[in-house]
């Protein structure tokens, strides 16, 4: 049996009882991240005080980034060495220069090895440059120096939402080895914003096999954020099969996986804790509880009886809180109070409102990690507001640049060379920048120029979406945060200026109503970036007396939706109104066709409108009225 699983106490097997790894679940990924730094230095100093080598498997991709950083700072701050450390890296995309910025090797470096004291001949990473007729013999001396080492002590783990470890994609067999293999369709939707287009990502990588991670001694498995919680609960509740290769792991006798409270959110004992538990029953549990039974039985609230209740672990509710009448009838009058016409709230009627009446008209700021977001997660409300006489203003956090293509850049210079004569300087600029763009590669990034024009073009479309919807271009506002100006898909951490920026904008305007994007989706991406800025500036600006009739609505990005159970305020939109929402984002010319990752042939627009009927739909089916579709919010 397991060191992890002999540590669980009775009460905590309970709660695990659908769980086929253990799964330890923070609520941070910074909590997360600093124990398994922690776990692997203590690996680490024991080995060496044996006078051994330790051997650790390591991983790439945005999940152990974090990990890296907490080494390194205890490297530099608490004289952790690796000069004991030999390192095995899992895959490399094939073919792959290592100088490439999106080589594994340049991960690797940028984010562990050259600031730690590896010996650089204890480093071993898959080669993207090798022929290919070579790869077979290349991959069995990968894994026979594995073995020369002693095998793995430690493999660190990620999984793609494909279920993959490593490059093993679905379909992978228990036994596979070292390999070159092709990579899934979802895997490389999912790389081509590191690549600048589906088109540029490398079709194929190097990757160490299951049989060799499942050879490990121990193995750390990380996930963060909300993409990842679906196929979290299949990898750690469901069967073990082939299409899921990460499933495997439930044959490993070592696994601990470490998710934060995002990638956790799936799981039965965090989604339907009473299916494990007694839990404490209040408003927010009962009224989770009865939606989720509603969607199992396919019925609408008010048409559950005591039976459905008691047949499905749910008796308890019925014991403590009266009989399935009461209970449907308190939680369809909180769900329909939860429906407005009136995002900012209407005047002189506060009677089960989600918004104050007063004051009237509100002064609001919308908070849009990058420019579209706003209309792609919000544009039916904030229409509504606009129409309702509310003083509107939009603050877009970072730039966007990244997401603008080179063409699109030469399209627009070619508008101003035709335009008009240029002056000398102008007309070397112009040159200069298209010299630049023809010699640049694939992954180079873009130079300040450049980024500058990409700013440009994205300023440009926010403010034409803002005026199409009725916002004045002098409440339009443009942070460029500068955590976001790398030039690259992994930004900076945050820093107190992109902190001084955001508290800058509030206390300058001192808004009546905020809203601002609740994505969790990724711990190093833009957008949990942005509301983590947002978050820390709110703490800064509580005391202010202007705060205190300040509230605080949060929206999802383009690709997730809040439950229907969380909801504190939905906003039923019209036909009429979903038409001027996708005209708005068609004002973002350079991001309308942009696709929805993993969905093929599917626009974020018509994603963001699917996403938008299908939340009216769900209510629909719950009891509430139909609508044409609903975008929904939840208070901070």
């Amino acid at each position: 049996m397991s060191k992890w699983r002999e540590e669980i106490d009775v009460q905590q097997k309970l709660n695990r009882k659908y769980e086929k790894l253990y799964t330890a679940i923070y609520e941070d990924v910074e909590s997360a991240s600093a124990e398994i730094a922690q776990y692997i230095a203590d690996l680490i100093r024991k080995k060496e005080e044996k006078g051994e080598k330790c051997v650790l498997g390591l991983a790439t991709g945005s999940s152990p980034i974090g990990v890296y950083n907490e080494l390194v700072r205890m490297h530099k701050e608490e004289g952790l060495s690796f000069k004991n450390v030999v390192t095995f890296n899992l895959d490399e995309y094939y073919p792959m220069e290592a100088g490439h910025i999106q080589s594994y090797v340049h991960f690797m470096h940028e984010h562990l090895f050259n600031h730690i004291d590896i010996l650089p001949e204890n480093v071993n990473i898959p080669d993207g440059t090798i022929a290919q007729e070579d790869s077979y013999a290349f991959c069995q001396e990968y894994e026979q120096k594995i073995k020369s080492m002693g095998g793995l002590d430690l493999q660190v783990l990620g999984i793609g939402r494909s279920g993959h470890i490593g490059f093993n994609e679905p379909g992978s067999g228990l036994n596979s080895p070292t390999r070159l293999i092709s990579l899934d369709t979802m895997t490389i939707a999912d790389a081509a914003g590191d690549f600048g287009a589906v088109e540029n990502v490398p079709r194929r990588a190097l990757t160490m096999g299951i049989e060799t991670i499942m050879s490990a001694r121990d193995v750390v498995f990380m996930a963060w954020g909300e993409k990842k919680a679906s196929i979290l609960k299949q990898t750690v509740e469901g069967d073990i099969t082939d299409l899921i290769p990460a499933t495997y792991l439930q044959k490993h006798p070592n696994v601990k996986v470490y998710l934060d409270s995002a990638a956790a959110a799936k799981l039965i004992r965090i989604n339907t804790p009473w299916l494990v538990r007694d839990i404490e029953w209040n408003d927010k549990t009962i009224k989770k509880a009865v939606i989720w039974l509603c969607e199992k039985l396919d019925k609408p609230i008010l048409k559950l009886t005591n039976q459905d209740y008691n047949d499905n672990s749910l008796s308890s509710i019925v014991a403590n809180h009266g009989a399935a009448y009461d209970i449907n009838l308190k939680v369809f009058k909180m769900l329909q109070k939860s429906i407005t016409g009136w995002p900012g709230g209407k005047p002189e009627s506060d009677s089960g409102k989600p918004e104050r009446a007063m004051p009237y008209p509100k002064k609001i700021l919308v908070f849009s990690p990058r420019p579209a977001d706003d209309v792609i997660a919000m544009g039916g409300t904030l229409k509504r507001l606009i129409q309702q006489g509310h003083n509107v203003h939009v603050a877009y956090q970072t730039s966007g640049n990244i997401a603008v293509s080179d063409d699109e850049v030469l399209k627009f210079l070619d508008v101003v060379k035709d335009f008009s004569p240029l002056s000398k300087t102008v007309q070397a600029k112009y040159q200069l920048i298209r010299d630049f763009l023809s010699g640049k590669g694939v992954g180079d990034v873009d130079n300040r120029e450049v980024r500058s024009i990409k700013t440009i073009i994205r300023k440009g479309e926010a403010i034409s979406a803002c005026r199409f919807l009725g916002i004045p271009e002098v409440n339009v506002h443009f942070l460029e945060m500068p955590f976001y100006e790398t030039g690259m898909i992994n930004k900076a951490s945050l820093t107190h200026k992109d902190i001084e920026l955001t508290v800058e904008v509030l206390r300058r305007l001192q808004p009546t109503q905020v809203y601002a994007a609740g994505d969790l989706t990724d711990p190093h991406g833009t957008r949990r970036k942005c509301l983590n800025a947002l978050t820390r500036s709110l703490d800064i600006v509580k005391e202010d007396d202007w705060y205190s009739d300040c509230w605080t609505w949060l929206y999802k990005g383009a690709w997730q939706e809040w439950d229907i159970s969380d909801v504190d305020m939905a906003i039923p939109i019209s036909p009429e109104e979903l038409i001027t929402k996708r005209l708005s984002i068609f004002k973002h010319s350079t991001q309308k066709d942009m696709l929805y990752p993993g969905v093929e042939d599917m626009e974020v627009w018509r994603f963001s409108e699917n996403r938008n009927r299908a939340t009216a739909q769900m209510l629909d089916k719950l009891g509430m009225a139909e609508y044409e579709a609903v975008e929904m919010f939840v208070k901070y």
